[in-house]
């Protein structure tokens, strides 16, 4: 959706205000200050070519400025120290690794939810930790860069670049979004095209981009509705989220997922599994909070209005429409159609999905077939992403091989009877603390490598699927709307000029409605829906 409908880079410069003004050095002694000529006492003296000592108010702020930086650093290492002196030992269950993975895994979740450190350096810093402490073998560390799902994401960005590269998103949008005859309309072929973009472009973050170009020339062609305009700039970023559900390389949380449940059952969930269980969900979900939306931010008139949209009302500048798909992007589309159809019969021919990924990426960077080059194609790979995902990985990991997680969630759920009603009441504890847990934990990934780990031996104390279980937190979790720094897609939107956007009060007022109605949702399909889809509760 990016060439046709061009994007628009804004930097900012910053300049620093605070820097303080320089020293004055006098080649004599300086200047006498009023107190001193009143009383006649000599000037102190100081040893040559040194700086005048500054005792005055800037002085003193820097000093509690210091002050108020180091003291929340040494509370939290007095903390983590308690913590460490507090937790038993080998004796009570808790082996010695699991004791030092719980005191690094609380300092890694204290630094991602009070501190604005970077998440990337958080989790690796965390992950190093536990290696150099000797929970972790080196070759642990290193080898979840080479894992599985980080070639999987890595082919799937380099299959989602030769797609842009071909044009088929924006010749997909053009194709749907012409055919709205209503507000209404819009709005629903929006979200399914949105829908259709998860099972091509991974992660929330890079859809958005190649969502906002799409929304810059709807609203172009919508002038004087600035209500329809307000609410379709918070229904993009709104079914983004909700739709990513829909397959495995939706989100980083969701490889997450999976690696976690391999390393604790053995087993995880397949990309057609994923897809079965997740497509259903993300298209229910999304074409609810679509209608949501449109009650909660327009009028019945403005959606009862007819609308036209043309071709070149969807074109960035008045240009030409999209063209034609030539034979190298008809090629791009049919490769990317067998990949996906070899991902969901895994179980049929065994080929792993990042194998088939990886070939599917060749393919369509090969001279003279697909529609981008390898290199640049490589260039679109969110490095920092794959980083921040193979560090948490392997801190939830530990969690579970240390065994810190089975003595945490033992010690939590000691005395607590397993039975229907307590399981029915642990399942809605889990999706209501998923879908909130946005306000605590930003990143999607850091939840699912918090919750995931915690999850797995607490629902085999209650009888239920670990599969299952981690899969309804994972969808819970996808809901991030409360605020704008919530999630990316949401940022992404929040400011946009000219152009009218959603405000926070429209922002809270969708949550409210949204977050229970999300909740009930994922309730009614572990139930109900997922059971039929190979997914059991029990």
């Amino acid at each position: 959706m990016t060439s046709a409908c061009g994007q628009t880079l804004v930097a900012v410069t910053e300049l620093d205000t605070d820097r303080e003004p320089p020293l004055t050095v006098y080649a004599t002694t300086p200047p006498r200050g009023p107190a001193a000529r009143r009383t006649g006492a000599a000037p102190a003296t100081r040893r040559p070519g040194t700086a005048p000592r500054s005792d005055g108010p800037d002085s003193a702020r820097a000093r509690r400025g210091r002050t108020r930086a180091i003291a929340p650093t040494a509370l939290a290492v007095g903390a983590l120290t308690l913590l460490y002196l507090v937790l038993p030992g080998p004796e009570a269950g808790l082996p010695a690794e699991g004791r030092i993975t719980l005191v690094v895994f609380a300092g890694a979740v204290l630094a991602w939810t009070c501190t604005r450190w970077d998440d990337v350096f958080v989790s690796l810093a965390a992950a190093l930790s536990l290696t150099l402490l000797g929970v972790l073998r080196p070759d642990e560390l290193f080898g979840a860069l080479g894992d599985g799902v980080i070639w999987l994401l890595i082919a799937a960005f380099v299959l989602a670049a030769a797609l842009t590269a071909a044009g088929l998103p924006d010749r997909l949008a053009v194709a749907l979004l012409t055919r709205a005859g209503s507000v209404r309309g819009l709005a629903h072929l929006l979200t399914a095209a949105l829908v259709v973009s998860a099972l091509l472009v991974p992660a929330t973050s890079g859809r958005a981009a190649l969502a906002l170009p799409v929304f810059l020339a709807v609203a172009r062609a919508l002038p004087g509705r600035e209500r329809v305009v307000r609410a379709l700039s918070l229904l993009i970023p709104t079914v983004i989220l909700l739709s990513a559900v829909a397959t495995l390389t939706g989100a980083g949380a969701h490889l997450i997922t999976v690696e976690v449940l391999r390393t604790a059952t053995g087993e995880g969930i397949d990309f057609g599994g994923w897809l079965l269980a997740g497509l259903p969900l993300a298209v229910v979900g999304s074409h609810l909070a679509a209608e949501l939306v449109l009650l909660l931010m327009t009028r019945r008139a403005d959606r009862r209005r007819r609308l036209v949209l043309r071709q070149v009302d969807l074109v960035a500048d008045g240009g030409s429409t999209p063209p034609r798909a030539d034979r190298r992007a008809k090629s791009v589309a049919m490769l990317v159609c067998l990949i996906v159809l070899a991902w969901c019969t895994e179980t049929w021919h065994g080929v792993e999905p990042a194998l088939i990924a990886l070939i599917g990426a060749l393919a369509v960077t090969a001279p003279g077939v697909g529609t981008v080059s390898l290199s640049p194609a490589l260039r679109s790979v969110p490095w920092s992403l794959l980083l921040f995902m193979a560090a948490t990985a392997v801190l939830g990991g530990a969690l579970l091989d240390s065994g810190a997680a089975d003595w945490l969630m033992g010690t939590l759920l000691n005395g607590v009877a397993a039975g229907e009603a307590s399981a029915a009441g642990f399942l809605a504890l889990v999706v209501v603390v998923s879908t909130a847990a946005h306000l605590v934990l930003q990143s999607r990934s850091a939840r699912s490598s918090v919750l995931v780990p915690l999850l797995v031996p607490a629902a085999v104390v209650f009888g239920l699927n670990p599969a299952a279980v981690a899969f309804a937190s994972t969808a819970a979790a996808g809901f991030c709307h409360t605020l704008p720094s919530s999630a990316k897609p949401v940022a992404m939107f929040a400011d946009l000029g000219s152009l009218p956007g959603y405000g926070r009060r429209d922002l809270l007022r969708l949550s409210a409605l949204l977050a229970p109605l999300l909740a009930a949702l994922v309730l009614g399909f572990a139930w109900f829906v997922w059971p039929h889809l190979g997914l059991p509760l029990r």
